[in-house]
């Protein structure tokens, strides 16, 4: 049978049950997101300027994926007919799955983003890093795309298979640079949050391993009913676990690392840490009328003028 024969994997005729999985699995997902939105804007004073950026893009890629969710959802909702005992798919379904890849080419690159802001590389080498594993992460989502949507319609296993590997390419990039980051990092950190940043590491790297399990589905088997469901549902579970658990797991780090640059004397927080309802730094004011080092340290390289020098 030619492949253009096969309905795509988004086109299947879904009985009252599945139809009904997949629809609980995208409204779950939204609401999640949502929860840790909000979350996140209400607790973001609660760590330093430093680690900061982490909460950030955590609150950027929550309100995007929430975005694509909604929509997801109204495709979904829009996109079958019930006749009888069964839904039939029009041409709205056809973005039950495309939207998805749409919403990972941002927020997987501020995964990434969200995971470096609470190691301890710095400097140049962070924003090397920020930007080669940025841009690993949005190539690893458009090749996918592109063997998934595009060029097999999902249902052509040679272009899924050739451009999964290619996509392969940029993911295991990814796994060598964040996990180098992080055990760069983890001698330099208490005891506390770096077992914390080992769990978010295990956390979001455990559940990018789900996405192409979830993309090989149509090069093993016919996609059916079910097996529709099991990727949707499939996807939605590991969108919980990457931008949910992964983004608590990466606050809590942010929190550990502030309260531990306080209690060293390297940074301020105007308000006491806490912790699972443990108290971890108490609140401290910068100095009025301290000078940083940063300011003394212009001072010292600012050229001198002269006693009665016009500065103009």
């Amino acid at each position: 049978m030619d492949r253009f024969d096969t309905p795509t994997p988004e086109l299947q005729t879904m009985p009252l049950g599945l139809y009904d999985v997949v629809q609980l699995a995208l409204l779950g997902a939204g609401f999640a997101l949502l929860a840790y939105f909000l979350y996140s804007l209400t607790s973001r004073n609660e760590v330093s300027a430093r680690y900061r950026p982490s909460v950030f893009a955590g609150l950027c890629l929550a309100a995007v994926a929430m975005v694509a969710y909604a929509l997801l959802y109204s495709d979904w909702d829009a996109g079958f007919t019930l006749h009888g005992d069964v839904y039939v798919p029009n041409e709205e379904a056809r973005n039950t799955l495309g939207t998805r890849y749409i919403d990972w080419s941002v927020t997987v690159p501020l995964l990434t983003v969200e995971l470096l802001a609470v190691c301890s590389v710095a400097g140049a080498k962070a924003r090397n890093l920020r930007f080669t594993t940025m841009g690993a992460a949005f190539l690893m989502i458009v090749t996918g795309y592109l063997g998934s949507q595009v060029l097999s319609d999902g249902r052509d296993a040679t272009a899924l298979v050739v451009w999964g590997l290619i996509s392969t390419v940029f993911f295991v990039y990814l796994y060598v640079a964040l996990i180098g980051a992080v055990r760069a990092s983890l001698p330099t950190m208490g005891e506390e949050s770096a077992a914390s940043l080992r769990n978010a590491t295990i956390v979001l790297l455990s559940s990018f391993g789900v996405y192409p399990l979830v993309y090989a589905i149509p090069v093993f088997a016919d996609v059916t009913p079910a097996w529709l469901t099991a990727m949707q549902v499939g996807y939605s579970a590991a969108d919980v676990v990457a931008k949910v658990g992964f983004g608590i797991l990466t606050h809590k780090v942010a929190k550990l690392r502030t309260a531990e640059d306080v209690v060293a004397g390297i940074d301020t927080h105007p308000e006491p840490i806490w912790s699972s309802n443990v108290h971890k730094s108490d609140g401290v004011l910068p100095e009025v009328g301290r000078v940083s080092p940063a300011v003394l340290a212009a001072v010292h390289r600012a050229p001198d003028r002269g006693a009665g020098t016009d500065p103009v």
